[in-house]
């Protein structure tokens, strides 16, 4: 069995859901993981900030334009009076709910309830458009099967049981349709799994019934060298390994989660990356394979602050870098990257929540500047350590280019380098132009 996540700009509209049905139609069993339609989620997270400031007049607005667009994309996507009317009693039942939240207390129990009716519009919609052209298909409701912990992780052993009851329901049919995104949670009430949304869903199901395949379809042609944003020409990268993959996904490449990933590592599931919009593009699989040697891709991740901590004290000190980690583990901040001289360590953060208190508390025992708006620049690879000149290249790259910081030989799959936000674009058009001659 395959699983295929299609995200919100694949159903985005009528025409789309249509075109879907093409992607999906190969005989072979498989889950399809669906997003709310494009900009939905967005639109509820708008309601649900109005709704906390108990603007209700404001709420109602909202609602009734976000509603609007889907009277609309009912009517084109049915064409018999039937579905018309199921399609439009769908809506309503779902915007009256969304209304009933105006008049009484709204808690964020509420608001999750409410980002939940994105992907619930969507797979119910689909639903019902495999319905009228006759095409044999079940909708497995995700709040069934889907629970997260305390902690916010997912129950893959209550998820495995339980997704294994809602497939054993029906026997006979090869095509299920299910949300993405939403989940119980430990007290049984409507939540997200935050972290990746669909893809997140669409990678634990693979998991969980030890899928054959997990496909995830986007608007882009798979995981590209470079941030197709920043510079002018790049390329798709058609195999990578886990680790290629999830370092790059760390790092900034948008089209994968970081913690998505590993629930496929773990059970040796491989990874389709495809593009909607261009079915035939090979896209970029993504396996445990003995992944060719060399310098494949670059990311680049922003909202990076460096932290130097400097004192004497640590000049043949034992401890002085045990008592530093104590103090971002007790604020649980996590560390990216860190470089270290006799009495320096530098290191960087991407959470700077606490960055006051934990400031003041390496204070005590050592001198710390402080760089915000910096980036980090990861490139990514089969970098064998007995082979020489891939960190000359990558410098040689960067020539022109202020480094902060640079970090190499942590992991055979990366090289990583600060440098202030405002060389960031100059970094990777150097790097793009050194490395893959663009």
């Amino acid at each position: 069995m395959n699983i295929l996540k299609f995200g919100g700009t694949s159903v985005g509209t009528a025409e789309r859901m249509k075109a879907l049905v093409q992607l999906i139609s190969s005989p072979e069993r498989k889950i399809v993981v669906l997003s709310a339609m494009s900009g939905t989620t967005n639109a509820l997270v708008e309601i649900c900030n109005v709704l906390y400031k108990k603007e209700s007049d404001k709420a109602n607005e909202l609602i009734n334009k976000l509603e609007s667009t889907y009277v609309n994309e009912v009517d084109q996507l049915f064409s018999s009076p039937e579905f018309k009317t199921k399609g439009n009693d769908l809506i309503k039942n779902h915007f009256n709910y969304l209304r009933s939240f105006t008049l009484d207390m709204f808690t964020v129990n509420e608001e999750k309830a409410i980002l939940a009716q994105g992907e619930l519009l969507s797979t119910a919609l689909f639903y019902f458009h495999l319905q009228e052209i006759n095409i044999p298909s079940a909708l497995l409701p995700a709040l069934n099967f889907m629970r997260i912990d305390e902690n916010d992780e997912p129950q893959l052993t209550y998820i495995e049981k339980n997704l294994e009851t809602e497939l054993n329901k029906y026997p006979n049919i090869n095509l299920f349709i299910t949300q993405g995104y939403i989940c119980r949670n430990v007290f049984g009430e409507s939540d997200n799994l935050k972290r990746g949304g669909s893809d997140y869903t669409a990678y634990i199901i693979g998991a969980g019934i030890k899928a054959d395949e997990v496909q995830i379809w986007t608007d882009i042609d798979g995981m590209h060298n470079n941030d197709p944003r920043v510079v002018s020409k790049t390329h798709p990268i058609h195999e990578l390994s886990f680790d290629e993959a999830a370092e790059l996904a760390y790092f900034g490449a948008k089209i994968l989660h970081p913690t998505c990933i590993l629930p496929a590592q773990k059970r040796n599931i491989p990874v389709l990356l495809k593009n909607t919009m261009q079915p035939d593009a090979k896209g970029t699989r993504i396996s445990n394979i003995n992944a060719a040697e060399g310098l494949k891709a670059v990311a680049a991740k922003d909202g990076i602050c460096a932290i130097n901590i400097k004192s004497d004290r640590m000049l043949l000190a034992h401890g002085f870098l045990r008592a530093v980690f104590e103090i971002f583990e007790r604020y649980k901040t996590s560390i990216d990257m860190i470089t270290t001289s006799e009495i320096a360590v530098s290191l960087t953060i991407d959470n700077v929540k606490h960055l006051k208190e934990i400031t003041k508390e390496l204070e005590e025992f050592a001198n710390v500047e402080i760089e915000q708006e910096q980036s980090i620049i990861c490139i990514v690879g089969n970098l064998p350590k007995d082979k020489a000149g891939y960190g000359f290249k990558v410098l040689e790259s960067l020539k022109d280019i202020p480094l902060r910081m640079v970090s190499y030989g942590g992991s055979s799959n990366n090289i990583s380098v600060l440098v202030n936000s405002i060389h960031k674009k100059d970094a990777l058009v150097a790097l793009n132009k050194g490395l893959f001659g663009y």
